[in-house]
């Protein structure tokens, strides 16, 4: 069955590219609207994205958008293109604090240090991601929150925008690719969100996919030959209450994965979930 998906990720290639997850995000995607679902994705508009290259449009209806965050109103805008030689569209999130400052590294800094504010900026993304859709006149089925940088999004969708009517009904599914400091966050970014955490989770660090836990509707989990990603990850208290949330898709080669099989076995996924 054809499917509306929204999918959210920090990396796509040639745009951006630290990781696996960037050449997955064109992949993937791909492969899903190859068979006949709707997809569209967001990426944080960085600075160093070249809107000539790229040939990044205006969208209208996607200029200040308005939404809450940190106790004050902001304001969101998006630009338009498509993934180079493909007909998937990418929606760029404009920010000049958060996104357009950083370097090509992403998450760290030019030392190698991660950032110590990459929790609230993603928080950010995240809710400002979500306000962004009554503005396409577009409802997704499901939103594909990718890897760490979109463990807020099930906790915001869950907590403020579903009570909407526009929203309702709507699915989410949170991809793992790692477990490592990346995903442990300071309590304040939920603050600044808008969104608590469960109180069975303590402490003023936290694991953003234990959070999430609480709140997705599915967890696909990414093994590879390398790295078991389920064993990490049922370490954590709050996701081994929720063990059945999750399904596992074994990759056969971190460096060359299969993408078609992999975007196969996640639309079998997304199939259930919608249904």
């Amino acid at each position: 069955m054809p499917l509306k998906l929204f999918y959210l990720t920090t990396e796509i290639a040639p745009f951006a590219k630290t990781s696996t997850l960037a050449d997955y995000s064109v992949k993937v995607p791909l492969a899903l609207q190859g068979k006949g679902h709707d997809i569209r994705t967001m990426l944080p508009k960085y600075g160093f994205v070249s809107e000539r290259k790229y040939i990044l449009r205006e969208v209208i209806r996607l200029r200040e958008i308005p939404f809450e965050f940190d106790g004050t109103e902001k304001i969101a805008s998006a630009k338009s293109a498509f993934i180079p030689k493909t007909r998937v569209q990418v929606y760029f999130l404009e920010d000049s604090r958060w996104f357009k400052p950083l370097s090509n590294l992403l998450y760290k800094s030019k030392n190698g240090r991660m950032l110590s504010d990459n929790d609230e900026r993603f928080a950010y993304f995240g809710k400002a991601a979500l306000a962004t859709l009554p503005h396409l006149f577009w409802c997704p089925d499901i939103i594909i929150c990718n890897s760490w940088p979109s463990t807020f999004v099930p906790v915001l969708y869950q907590q403020l925008f579903r009570k909407e009517k526009f929203y309702r009904g709507i699915k989410t599914l949170l991809t793992v690719f790692s477990v490592d400091d990346y995903c442990i966050f300071h309590r304040d970014a939920y603050k600044k969100a808008g969104i608590t955490i469960p109180e069975s989770i303590t402490g003023d660090m936290v694991n953003g996919y234990e959070v999430a836990a609480h709140y997705v509707d599915q967890i696909v989990v990414y093994n590879t030959p390398e790295t078991d990603n389920l064993t990490k990850l049922l370490e954590y208290e709050g996701v081994k209450k929720h063990e059945d949330k999750i399904e596992v898709i074994d990759w056969d080669d971190e460096e060359s994965p299969d993408y078609a099989r992999i975007a196969d076995e996640l639309d079998e996924v997304l199939q259930k979930l919608s249904s």
